[in-house]
């Protein structure tokens, strides 16, 4: 009789161990793989800013925000979400290319866009972020001091056009490089005001990478950057045949193949005014 009540307690000893056990698995570390940047505290909010490196770098950064609420200490899956970079120069001040933020892929609680800053002070100094968002229908506003530090090569180039036009070119792709051909991927923006950086649309850039150190030798099977519709960058083939340091020399053109910046690299002349730098 004993045995009779003994195995149903010892089934449901075991039920109940297996369904901790899978309630364990199923947390979901939603910020894995990233670094904390920074944290600002809005009342009773706190964001957090995070992305794979845990610093703010000149040129193209990809970053990612979660909101606590730091009553329950919980995090906001359903926000909305603006951001406002800004520089502060001796005489004047003016924001940078940025995206929309939006949900990340997959994440319930994190949030994702890009800022390129163009520039920064040697001190990382100049910058803040204003972030304003929504939650169930009252809006907050922030803004927060940041620093920005200097990245060692030139990926990113602020420049002015044959049009008139002042232009902010940022590397995104390759992040890893590899003696291989690549993918190359850039952003293209222009200055429409201070405040306002619009994506340039249609435009060809011509590559041509060189190694200085090595005789200025290029590479086979490089092909032009043109632009995707998809994700409102550019996408071109990058071959890099030997670690070092490469200077990746640019001409952009528009729809009508107008040379606005950059010129071809020849014997006379050992690189464009118009280029990105790699090294790896």
């Amino acid at each position: 009789m004993k045995l009779k009540y003994l195995l149903p307690i010892a089934f449901i000893a075991l039920f109940f161990s297996c369904s901790t056990d899978n309630d364990d698995d199923a947390i979901v570390n939603e910020t894995e793989g990233l670094e904390l940047i920074q944290t600002i505290i809005n009342d009773n909010q706190t964001i957090e800013l995070y992305n794979e490196k845990g610093m703010f770098e000149t040129g193209y950064n990809l970053i990612s925000l979660r909101i606590k609420d730091n009553t329950t200490d919980s995090y906001i899956e359903d926000a909305t979400l603006s951001w406002m970079p800004m520089m502060q120069m001796p005489t004047m001040e003016h924001s940078s290319p940025k995206s929309t933020i939006s949900k990340a892929l997959g994440k319930d609680t994190v949030y994702e866009g890009f800022i390129i800053y163009q520039m920064t002070n040697t001190d990382a100094s100049g910058w803040s972020l204003t972030l304003n968002y929504t939650i169930d229908g009252t809006d907050y506003s922030v803004t927060e001091t940041i620093s920005v530090f200097q990245y060692e090569n030139q990926n990113t180039a602020s420049f002015m056009g044959s049009d008139d036009t002042k232009y902010i070119l940022a590397l995104i792709e390759p992040k890893d490089p590899s003696i291989a051909v690549n993918e190359m991927k850039v952003g293209l923006f222009k200055m429409e005001n201070m405040m306002t950086f619009p994506v340039v649309e249609d435009y060809t850039i011509a590559l041509d990478p060189r190694m200085p150190g090595m005789g200025n030798h290029t590479s086979p099977n490089n092909t032009d950057l043109t632009y995707n519709n998809a994700d409102n960058f550019y996408y071109g083939d990058l071959s890099l045949t030997m670690t070092g340091y490469w200077k990746l020399n640019l001409k952009l053109m528009n729809a009508d193949d107008s040379v606005l910046k950059g010129e071809d690299v020849t014997d006379e002349n050992e690189a464009s005014s118009l280029y990105l730098e790699l090294e790896f």
